[in-house]
């Protein structure tokens, strides 16, 4: 008889404890698998660790920062307008300014001579002025000829702040409005004193903003010969002359304009609006 029957010798044990180990862990695994199955899910918000999270469409998967990054470049121009100082418009093209008005007593007298001369001008015109004379603004825009906001007080607003500015330049485009059916497309600054503020003013309300390039300062009353003579040696092909209609005494500036503007003429320059 065979003594060894019966009795499972080491090699055999290891392996059945293996065995049992291996057939145990199964169970036990298939078990959890059994109760994440009908585990409730998580709160809304909340994943569990390994969960993939949900994906959200690709039109939302910007960062917030950078769409309101985008939304800004939408409202504000990389950089804003320059004053213009000088106008493209062909050989001998120059533009005349009057700014300051309207006048009672001045402006007339400068609309009689560019219709004698058939010259079609750019009126800077305040709004406070405007409100006081609104037929003579009237008469301008009738004339044919530009109109600009000039500000409401012709206040300097390099140093404004933005309510202030934004004051300044839409009671100004009111007062315009009001006066000649007209809403003015060009904003000159008063004393030519641009600021970042005034140039983004500029841009939200749709005016190019206007400056000069020959300046005969005949606000300054320095005599009819002194502004002719520097009319005549400034003036250049796309030049932009500025005068005055309003502000003060302007005879020696309606004198200076009936000799500038034929001079001008017969050299050759032409008259257009910037």
């Amino acid at each position: 008889m065979d003594t060894t029957r019966g009795t499972a010798s080491p090699e055999s044990a290891g392996l059945s404890r293996r065995l049992l180990l291996a057939v145990g862990g199964a169970v036990l695994l298939g078990g959890c698998a059994v109760t994440d199955s009908v585990r409730p899910s998580s709160p809304a918000g909340r994943s569990r660790p390994g969960t993939p999270r949900p994906v959200r469409p690709v039109a939302d998967r910007r960062p917030a920062p950078a769409r309101r990054h985008a939304r800004h470049r939408e409202r504000e121009p990389a950089a804003v307008e320059q004053p213009m100082r000088f106008i493209q418009d062909g050989h001998k093209a120059i533009a005349l300014t009057i700014d300051d008005g309207p006048s009672p007593v001045y402006t007339p007298q400068v609309l009689s001579l560019l219709h004698r001369y058939e010259i079609t001008a750019s009126f800077s015109m305040i709004g406070v002025n405007v409100a006081a004379y609104p037929g003579m603004a009237r008469a301008v825009a009738d004339a044919g000829h530009l109109i600009v906001n000039h500000t409401q007080h012709h206040h300097n607003m390099a140093f404004m702040w933005p309510a202030e500015v934004a004051d300044e330049m839409d009671l100004a485009t009111d007062a315009i409005h009001r006066a000649t059916g007209r809403v003015p497309d060009m904003f000159r600054a008063p004393y030519g004193a641009w600021s970042p503020t005034v140039l983004q003013r500029c841009w939200r309300t749709g005016m190019t903003p206007l400056d000069w390039s020959v300046d005969p300062r005949d606000w300054a009353r320095p005599g009819v010969t002194a502004i002719i003579r520097n009319i005549m040696e400034n003036t250049r092909t796309g030049s932009i002359i500025l005068e005055h209609d309003g502000g003060g005494n302007r005879s020696q500036t309606v004198a200076a304009l009936s000799v500038v503007l034929p001079r001008l003429l017969d050299a050759g320059y032409h008259f257009r609006t910037p």
